[in-house]
C-alpha cells in the first residue's frame, strides 16, 4: 500500500507526514497511540517512542527505517531535513489547527500543506480492498454472525438492553475479535425508534422490536451488521414496517454493481420506503464503506458523488423509525465484484420472533 502512495509524489522533494492512528495502522499494520509515518517518492520511515519501538521493529516490514522518537521537535525535524524535503503534506481532515501550526513551526525552509491532496490520495487507495483485507473483514463478520446466533438463545424478558449489548460484546471478544467496531447498539420497544440509541436498563417486553447494530474487528479491519428481531408477538403495523424495510434492503443489495452511482443505490431503497408512506421516517443515508474504520468511502446517500467500483465494501442499511413507537433497521455488508456483488453477511433476514 505504501508503494501506491509513493506513486502520488512527482518529485523527491515532497513528502507526506501521516499522524492519524487509522492511516498509520492502514499502511504499517501496526497500531500505536504515538506514531509518525513519513513517506517520499523513494523512502518511507516510521517514528515512535520508547513504548512501541521494539514492537514496531519486530512488526513493521514495509518501511525502510524504524526510528526511535525521543523528541518530535528534534527527531522529526532532523529526518525531514535529511530527506531534502521542501514540501510536507499533512492529512487535512485529521489534523487540528493547533497541530498544523505546531508542525509548521518546526520548519523554516519547508512548505507545510493541508490542501486535501494527501487525504484524496489516501482515500483512493483505501477505498479498494485487497483480497487479504477482504478476508479479514469476512473473518470479523463471521464472528459477528456467531454472536447473533448466540444472542437469540440469550434474550428473554429478564434481560435488559445493556445485558444484551454486553453479551454480544463479550461473545465477540471471547471468540476471536481483537476489538469492537463501535459501541454496540441494542435497543428495544420505543427505544428502537432511535437509530443510534444507547442501551439502557429497560427490560425486554412482549411485543418489542429489538434492534442490534454491532461489529467485530480483526487485525484492524471492521465488520458491521444490524438485525431487528421481535419478542413475543408483533402487531400488523410492525409486520408491515418490517417487510417494507426488508424489501428496501434486499432491493438495495441487488442493485449493487460497479459503475453505478451510490446516490442511485440509495434511491432504490429510499423510493420503496417512500412509496410505503414512510419516507419521513428514514432520515440517514443507505450505507457506507467499511475497512480499518467503520465509516469509510464510498458513501451511499442522496448527495453522494461516489461511484461504485470493483473492490469496494459497502453496507446497505435502510431503516424506518417511528417516534415513541418502534424502529426497524436491517444491514448487510457487500463486496463489489467486476460484474456485481457478493453479500458478505450470512444471517437470516426474515423476521424472527422469539
Amino acid at each position: 500500500m505504501l508503494e501506491k502512495l509513493k506513486e502520488h509524489f512527482s518529485g523527491t522533494d515532497s513528502a507526506a507526514l501521516i499522524m492519524s492512528e487509522e492511516n498509520v495502522s492502514y499502511f504499517t499494520s501496526f497500531h500505536s497511540s504515538n506514531g509518525y509515518l513519513v513517506v517520499t517518492k523513494d523512502k518511507s520511515c516510521f517514528l515512535t517512542d520508547s513504548r512501541y519501538i521494539e514492537a514496531a521493529q519486530n512488526k513493521i516490514k514495509c518501511c525502510d527505517e524504524i526510528l526511535l522518537l525521543k523528541s518530535m521537535q528534534s527527531d522529526l525535524a532532523e529526518l525531514i531535513n535529511s530527506l531534502g524535503v521542501k514540501e510536507l503534506k499533512l492529512e487535512s481532515t485529521r489534523v487540528t489547527v493547533s497541530r498544523f501550526n505546531e508542525i509548521k513551526d518546526l520548519f523554516s525552509s519547508v512548505s507545510v500543506s493541508c490542501d486535501g491532496s494527501l487525504d484524496k490520495a489516501i482515500n483512493e487507495i483505501r477505498i479498494t480492498k485487497s483480497r487479504d483485507q477482504v478476508d479479514k473483514i469476512i473473518k470479523a463478520q463471521r464472528i459477528s454472525e456467531k454472536a447473533f446466533e448466540h444472542i437469540l438463545g440469550f434474550i428473554d424478558d429478564t434481560k435488559t438492553e445493556k445485558e444484551i449489548a454486553l453479551e454480544l460484546e463479550y461473545f465477540m471478544l471471547r471468540n476471536g475479535a481483537d476489538a469492537l467496531s463501535f459501541d454496540t447498539i441494542a435497543v428495544s420497544g420505543k427505544n428502537s425508534s432511535l437509530p443510534h440509541g444507547v442501551p439502557s436498563d429497560k427490560k425486554i417486553e412482549k411485543g418489542d422490536f429489538i434492534t442490534m447494530d454491532y461489529g467485530a474487528v480483526v487485525d484492524f479491519y471492521h465488520s458491521d451488521m444490524t438485525r431487528t428481531i421481535a419478542f413475543g408477538e408483533v402487531s400488523s403495523k410492525q409486520a408491515e414496517v418490517y417487510e417494507t424495510v426488508l424489501k428496501a434492503q434486499m432491493a438495495g443489495v441487488e442493485a449493487l454493481k460497479p459503475g453505478i452511482a451510490c446516490r442511485d443505490i440509495d434511491a432504490v431503497s429510499r423510493n420503496i420506503i417512500k412509496s410505503a408512506g414512510y419516507g419521513e421516517n428514514f432520515g440517514h443515508g443507505l450505507g457506507h464503506g467499511v475497512g480499518v474504520e467503520i465509516h469509510e468511502k464510498p458513501t451511499l446517500n442522496p448527495n453522494s458523488s461516489d461511484i461504485l467500483t470493483a473492490g469496494h465494501i459497502v453496507t446497505i442499511e435502510p431503516g424506518i423509525y417511528i417516534p415513541n413507537e418502534f424502529g426497524v433497521r436491517i444491514e448487510d455488508m457487500a463486496y463489489i465484484t467486476d460484474d456485481g456483488y457478493i453479500n458478505l453477511t450470512n444471517c437470516e433476514k426474515k423476521l424472527i420472533v422469539l
